[in-house]
């Protein structure tokens, strides 16, 4: 059996080799909504020059749902002073790309083959953002939520970072108190919590 790898030590230890940099490096930080963003951005800001948070998530749905969670994003950034700068890039909003993709996986159960190609498909687009936009760095939010897998979410942007030359930022947002920093920091800022990812199938397990 593979030993599990600790990505927040991983992490840590870059975070703190960023530190002794003549020059911070610039960050594409995917995200998914504003109150996962707000501990990652928190956490993440002291130790880059800027970071552009990347709100592309073709699974969103209705599209109404999808334009509230950008605005509550933007509302957020635009509120919090961060010791670097930050902003948000919205992506292309392709809900189409989500269905087509999800097409056969409909009655797979949440954390399944469709949440894997569903990681696939957005950190693929970031990881192509990055390269085309000259960053240091990617990563995404989504590891802090305890439904989403980690271990898949590194190694897919560990894959596609090779593949476009812009290296993944190996994470687990989740630990040290991530998740339960989020939500004191989305009661904080007022931010709209939802409990399902944006998905109509996730929407549907989370309310039977």
């Amino acid at each position: 059996m593979q030993p599990k790898i600790n990505y927040q030590k991983i992490l840590e230890k870059n975070l703190a080799e960023f530190q002794t940099r003549e020059r911070k490096p610039r960050l594409l930080l995917h995200a998914c909504c504003a109150p996962c963003s707000s501990y990652t951005l928190e956490y993440l800001a002291p130790y880059f020059r800027e970071i552009s948070v990347f709100f592309y998530n073709p699974n969103i749905a209705p599209a109404a749902e999808y334009e509230y969670r950008l605005a509550e994003l933007n509302r957020m950034v635009e509120r919090v002073s961060y010791p670097c700068t930050v902003s948000v890039l919205p992506g292309v909003y392709d809900p189409e790309r989500f269905t087509a993709m999800a097409a056969g996986l409909e009655e797979v159960p949440e954390g399944g083959t469709r949440c894997f190609n569903c990681y696939t498909m957005r950190l693929q687009k970031t990881a192509e953002t990055a390269a085309q936009g000259g960053y240091d760095y990617f990563t995404t939010t989504l590891s802090i939520s305890p439904h989403k897998n980690a271990a898949w979410l590194n190694e897919i942007g560990i894959r596609f970072g090779e593949q476009m030359g812009v290296p993944y930022l190996e994470s687990d947002f989740k630990k040290n108190g991530g998740y339960a920093r989020s939500i004191v920091l989305s009661r904080e800022y007022g931010l709209y919590r939802q409990n399902w990812c944006g998905c109509i199938y996730s929407k549907k397990a989370a309310n039977p």
